[in-house]
């Protein structure tokens, strides 16, 4: 059985062991210690990394009475070694555990809502709620929270029987039997867990909640604590300060700016419709007067380096509006987008036309006998015109 020094002393950043067994875990090397202050995933936390001497300890797994550590390079059974966490990453995960029991704490003294579940992300930790919340509800608990991180209160570790837990205030029913750890930060909290925590609340630094949704018929919370809400702090300024620069306005004025902007573009884009649709039908018209008759069919078929997919429908569509029309139009540019139409009065299939043109020049797309879309197709664009134009010779000639 491994000695887990992390449940006693969570602030110990290096060891000294004894390497007792050596196996090979999932294909990796991995070693089990007489003792070690390495943390497995558990709970919701994720495992520390290191070093045990000179090899990389890649992950660290709980194989149920032991400490599995898988590293870079095998050590032999009995080779005395020196373990060392890497602390930044320890530290982390202990604000962010520990300020996950202030908060989840706080939304159950204020309004009497259970955390349910906790992960911890490289970015930020989510607690999950057994019932929805409310912005305000939110902020209660947040405000709630920090005052105890500023209060520096002291967070104590104590083991107990399954009888002493029975009787006291624990914040959740403990998930397993036996002798439990307790975690119980002064006049606050009082919790089972097997994580590990900061020493005093202060060590938190902050409680940020950056986010609220729906999950399972309650509301998943997601925060930051210590370093990790400054580096989002961080981010957000910039974000903000670009933004205010952008739109050469005061940040309280942005909300509103913004707001005005895609009102702005939505209405571009309504105008962008309308003009493409004019635009489309003088198209046609050109087109239609350059149109080689087959059979009584008028053959359109064009490339364009003005076309994208948006404007070929557009010009398509105007065009298979007019009786006896059969339609191939390309773009110019890569990848080549393609649009094959025709009119309601010929019997030509478009979605089959297009699929022999992708068999011939790759691409992918699909549509309707009276029109379809195809894009990725290689090639040069007259090659493909020039196919495209055969292929409906044929057809028509049939």
């Amino acid at each position: 059985m491994t000695d887990r020094i992390y449940y006693t002393e969570p602030y110990c950043q290096s060891f000294e062991a004894r390497v007792t067994r050596a196996i090979e875990h999932k294909g990796r090397p991995a070693v089990m210690l007489d003792r070690t202050a390495f943390y497995p995933t558990s709970g919701g936390q994720p495992f520390d990394t290191g070093r045990l001497g000179s090899v990389d300890v890649i992950e660290t797994i709980d194989d149920d009475h032991e400490i599995l550590h898988v590293v870079s390079a095998l050590l032999p059974p009995g080779t005395s070694v020196r373990g060392e966490i890497d602390w930044t990453r320890r530290f982390d995960h202990m604000q962010q555990h520990t300020g996950q029991h202030v908060l989840s704490a706080a939304f159950d003294r204020l309004i009497e809502n259970r955390t349910t579940s906790f992960h911890m992300g490289a970015e930020s930790a989510t607690i999950d709620l057994q019932r929805e919340v409310t912005p305000g509800d939110v902020e209660r608990a947040v405000e709630e929270a920090n005052q105890v991180v500023w209060e520096d209160r002291e967070v104590l570790v104590r083991f107990v029987s399954p009888d002493e837990a029975a009787r006291l205030p624990l914040r959740k029913e403990p998930a397993r039997a036996g002798a439990l750890r307790l975690i119980e930060i002064a006049d606050f909290d009082l919790a089972a867990c097997g994580g590990t925590h900061v020493r005093r609340t202060g060590a938190i630094g902050l409680i940020a909640v950056t986010g609220t949704e729906r999950f399972r018929g309650g509301s998943r919370v997601s925060f930051v604590c210590g370093a990790r809400a400054l580096r989002t702090f961080r981010g957000y300024r910039d974000a903000v300060a670009g933004a205010v620069r952008v739109m050469s306005v005061l940040p309280h004025e942005l909300p509103a700016a913004v707001e005005r902007a895609q009102q702005d573009a939505r209405e571009i884009r309504k105008t962008v419709s309308h003009l493409q649709l004019l635009l489309a039908g003088h198209e046609a018209i050109r087109l239609l007067a350059e149109a080689t008759t087959v059979n009584g069919v008028r053959l359109v078929t064009a490339a364009s380096e003005r076309w994208d997919a948006s404007s070929l429908k557009a010009v398509a569509g105007s065009l298979a509006g007019h009786a006896g029309v059969a339609v191939v139009l390309l773009s110019r540019t890569n990848p080549i987008a393609v649009v094959v139409a025709r009119s309601q009065d010929l019997a030509i299939d478009a979605g089959r036309t297009l699929r022999v043109l992708l068999d011939r020049f790759g691409g992918r797309g699909g549509g309707r006998p009276d029109m379809a879309q195809g894009a990725g197709l290689t090639g040069s664009p007259d090659e493909i015109l020039a196919a495209a134009r055969e292929l409906l010779r044929e057809t028509i000639s049939a």
